[in-house]
């Protein structure tokens, strides 16, 4: 920290392991820092690293404008705020939780006289802190309390802005955890598939990076095609091509005695696709598929 860096004050509930990890990047970056847990023994080794150890939320609250919450849950952070003042406060809520949670939560604190913001973090408690990492979170809802905070909000994890419904934070942090799982689930599969053989995993492993590396073009491609709609022009390997290639994998994966519970299902939604219409899907690439997902 330079001399001339601003300090500013804040709360913090929640003393997880991601909380924790939040608050000694404040405090290391200089910054007045109130906590509370619902455990006090946690706000032991912060209160030893100078952070202000509050008796209970509604002090910790009181404290500070800029409220900063990281519990376990909705239902956690409705329960440590239940009866307390917040207006005049600025709430920032980087608990995980649905986008529906977020604009009922929104709703709530709006009523109580509070601005809102919601928060996916997009990092794990080790990335906290550390520029190099890449870490970051998603923040939605209430921009003017986003614009008077960003400089704090920035401290521990960079800061992105995606739009003033609360929900879209959580939007967008499901929506990347998702394609993760997505992607762990294919790689699952291919460590799967070679399990036993005269293959070592350390040597498929750049192999699997190598392609899933080259694959990546899809995401751009995907999302041109789902804002035009076009899901034909420039298609090299289509969707009738896809389907009458999947039976190889899935029946690979019978020879070595793998389970296809996480091909399957992606497998059955291009054949549904394909069987919709042939005449009018064939020549498609695989992306119309997506808006078989939609209920």
């Amino acid at each position: 920290m330079t001399d001339n860096t601003p300090q500013h004050s804040l709360t913090l509930l929640g003393l997880g392991d991601m909380g924790t990890a939040l608050a000694r990047t404040w405090l290391a970056a200089g910054h007045r820092l109130t906590v509370w847990n619902r455990t006090p023994a946690k706000a032991g080794p912060l209160a030893a690293e100078g952070a202000a150890a509050a008796p209970s939320a509604a002090a910790a609250v009181a404290a500070n404008r800029l409220v900063v919450v990281c519990l376990l849950d909705d239902a956690s952070v409705g329960a440590a705020l239940d009866g307390i003042d917040l207006t005049g406060k600025d709430l920032v809520n980087l608990t995980t939780g649905t986008p529906a949670e977020a604009r009922a939560r929104a709703a709530w604190a709006e009523e109580r006289g509070a601005r809102y913001l919601d928060g996916g973090i997009m990092a794990t408690p080790t990335m906290i802190g550390v520029p190099e990492a890449g870490g970051y979170v998603f923040h939605s809802g209430s921009r003017a309390l986003f614009d008077a905070h960003r400089a704090v909000l920035e401290v521990p994890a960079g800061a992105r802005f995606v739009g003033e419904n609360p929900g879209h934070a959580a939007l967008h942090d499901v929506a990347l955890l998702s394609a993760m799982w997505g992607m762990f689930a294919g790689i699952s599969q291919a460590y799967a598939l070679t399990e036993g053989e005269d293959i070592a995993p350390k040597d498929l492993a750049p192999l699997l990076s190598e392609w899933l590396g080259a694959m990546g073009f899809f995401v751009g491609n995907a999302a041109e095609r789902l804002t035009s709609r076009d899901f034909t022009s420039g298609v090299v390997s289509n969707l009738a091509m896809q389907v009458a290639g999947s039976g190889t994998m899935l029946r690979t994966a019978q020879e070595q005695g793998v389970s296809t519970e996480l091909i399957s299902p992606y497998v059955d939604l291009l054949r549904r696709r394909l069987a919709a219409d042939p005449a009018a899907h064939g020549g498609e690439d695989t992306t119309g598929a997506i808006l078989l997902l939609k209920r």
